[in-house]
């Protein structure tokens, strides 16, 4: 045998050898299979459960995307990148990995290990396909993607090719909905495998520049399985969602490898379980999933109008029910004849007002009350039970509104033992109330603001954090560096060293912003060098995801206003103007900087020292450690 396959064969062996050694001491690990195993009948069961039960879907092309992405001059400019087999960036570890699951309603599962400034990203509509077609176009697909990249071709013939299916499969996904109805929902479905919270930010964005406000969420991923309706009625509050627009999915303040299993990320439209559909749901064991209370002598012994507040009180251990419904996701509200504004006032009172969603608090009929109760917070009327003391109000529900079910309120003590409320307790059952009042947030923010962006804005509460850069955030700021493009106003990208010899001069000030809203958290997202001699901004760098938030307009504003009444001197700032950060930069004249010199292809601007400094009181800026202080 010549000595080059002499050599061949004893790697092989070799190899087979360690594999064998790694199998055994894997199997014979009885905890790890077993916990493995564990997780896997888990999430089987969890991502079937709507098998059968979507009736029709969009069909979205998600893929790996950067939040920094400046295609293609990223690849030469961004030292992290990493390129695939067809030479785009690496943003996930392993890419997506499809995992078969046929007990789900797509047959599949994405894995994916997050790199730090990965998001998954795709174009759609709300154009839907019926349930088996949409299988059988993902199937295709699917057929179609693997003969691709099985064919005999050159590398760069099969990426050309298979670059011309992706882009086939955007334009269908961005093709004007076929019809003029609704789907349902947003549906997400994700296994969260970690031992902690992951907070991911979903954002909907109009392709149509004019449409400057978005519609996010937030959605928080505790350990284990989580099925996410977000109303397609409330995305279209902000949203036309017959026409195109992007969706991305981002998760917060990560480590590399961080590992989320999706099933379903689409529109849906589900089926719809009525009494005529399912005489089977028409019987008592149907699971409650929202109690309606009155309030006077039902939640509390006495009549607030008769006996005023002080003289109230708390019927015996019903907080404790309340709140032991509320941890198995069973919501409450409330249908009561009084002031709205001074029973509102009792209830927060007596520690219990957080618990009530939609409370309708009126001197109308209790069985309009209901009905608009089931209507805001999107539940059949099926599934709800209303609590009365008085067998007027009781009948004249049941009456109008025959699917509710009634109880007299001297059983409340039975709440919590009823067949109707035994349902496990869940992290998502104790994170739903708090889904619902984020939607009712959004929805009242959505009708509130029609197109006046600065009021959104501010609604945002968005907080910018400014510190010094240190040894302990030094890695970051590397990243930022290297990544930012659409908002790098000095074209810098330092290495590491650079970057400690900037640490190191007492002269240069440097400031690493992070930022958050109500959304999500977007961390590191700014960097700035300013050479307090002059004073003069030599850096000032933002991530692209905070573009059109007005951070940069805000952070410039307090630089200015700091080093102008720290020094009693102009301010100056350097601009590298490129086709890329033009549009970002407008931040300068936004904020009356002039221009006075260009060298090098380097604008140098100034403010004046007795010129006044706009400020708009959007962003909240919190100092941290030894941070420019405020003035």
């Amino acid at each position: 045998m010549p000595g080059w396959e002499t050599s061949i064969f004893s790697i092989c062996k070799s190899l087979k050898a360690r594999l064998r050694f790694l199998e055994l001491r894997f199997w014979g690990n009885k905890d790890v299979r077993n916990r493995k195993q564990s997780q896997n009948r888990i999430r089987r069961r969890a991502f079937a459960e709507l098998k059968g039960k979507v009736l029709e879907r969009t069909v979205l092309p998600w893929s790996e995307h950067c939040t920094e992405c400046v295609w293609p001059t990223c690849y030469t400019s961004c030292d992290l990148y990493t390129p695939r087999e067809d030479g785009r960036c690496r943003r996930f570890t392993d890419g997506m990995v499809r995992v078969e699951c046929p007990s789900a309603v797509n047959s599949y599962l994405l894995k994916i290990n997050f790199k730090r400034w990965g998001k998954l990203w795709t174009p759609a509509t709300a154009r839907l396909h019926a349930a088996a077609q949409a299988v059988e176009i993902e199937r295709r697909d699917y057929r179609i993607g693997n003969a691709l990249y099985q064919l005999p071709l050159p590398s760069k013939v099969k990426y050309m090719v298979t670059g011309k299916r992706y882009s086939f499969k955007k334009r269908m996904a961005s093709r004007p909905a076929n019809s003029s109805a609704l789907p349902g929902s947003f549906l997400l479905e994700c296994y969260n495998p970690q031992s902690f919270e992951i907070r991911l930010s979903l954002t909907m964005r109009s392709i149509d520049q004019e449409a400057k406000i978005p519609f996010q969420t937030l959605i928080r991923l505790t350990p284990g399985f989580h099925r996410v309706r977000i109303p397609a009625s409330d995305i279209a509050k902000v949203l036309d969602l017959r026409m195109p627009f992007n969706i991305e999915i981002i998760p917060n303040d990560i480590e590399d490898g961080t590992t989320l299993y999706f099933g379903l990320m689409e529109f849906v439209r589900e089926v719809e379980i009525t009494p005529a559909a399912d005489k089977t749901n028409q019987d008592k064991t149907k699971k409650i999933k929202c109690v309606v209370w009155d309030l006077d002598n039902t939640l509390w012994d006495g009549i607030l109008v008769e006996d005023g507040a002080p003289r109230l009180k708390l019927k015996p251990g019903i907080g404790d029910i309340i709140r032991t419904l509320d941890a198995r996701g069973i919501l409450h509200s409330v249908a009561s004849k009084n002031n709205h504004d001074e029973a509102m006032q009792v209830l927060k009172q007596f520690g219990l007002d957080e618990y009530f969603l939609c409370p309708q608090i009126s001197w109308l009929p209790k069985s309009e009350s209901v009905r608009a109760i089931a209507r805001q917070l999107n539940l059949g009327m099926d599934s709800l039970l209303f609590i009365d003391d008085s067998t007027f109000e009781l009948e004249q529900v049941k009456a109008v509104c025959p699917e509710v079910r009634v109880l007299d309120a001297l059983q409340y003590r039975t709440l919590t033992e009823m067949q109707e409320c035994q349902v496990p307790v869940t992290a998502e059952s104790q994170q739903r109330r708090k889904m619902y009042q984020v939607e009712a947030e959004r929805q009242g923010m959505a009708e509130e603001f029609g197109n006046d962006y600065m009021a959104f804005l501010r609604d945002c509460r968005i907080e910018l954090s400014i510190r010094p850069m240190t040894e302990e955030n030094i890695d970051r700021v590397h990243e930022l560096t290297q990544r930012t493009n659409q908002m790098n106003f000095s074209g810098s990208r330092y290495d590491r060293e650079v970057l400690r010899t900037i640490l190191e001069t007492p002269y240069l000030d440097t400031y690493v912003l992070s930022c958050e809203d109500r959304f999500g958290s977007y961390g590191v997202v700014g960097f700035s060098i300013v050479d307090s001699r002059e004073p003069r901004m030599t850096d000032l760098m933002f991530s692209c995801r905070i573009q059109s938030k007005r951070v940069e307009h805000a952070f410039l504003a307090h630089t200015i206003k700091t080093y102008v009444g720290r020094s009693g001197r102009n301010f100056y700032a350097n601009y590298r103007k490129t086709s890329r950060n033009a549009p970002s930069g407008k931040v300068f004249a936004d904020l009356g900087m002039e221009e006075i010199a260009v060298s090098d292809g380097v604008t140098s601007l100034i403010f004046p020292k007795n010129k006044e400094v706009a400020e708009d009181g959007v962003i909240r800026i919190v100092f941290q450690e030894e941070a420019v202080p405020a003035i």
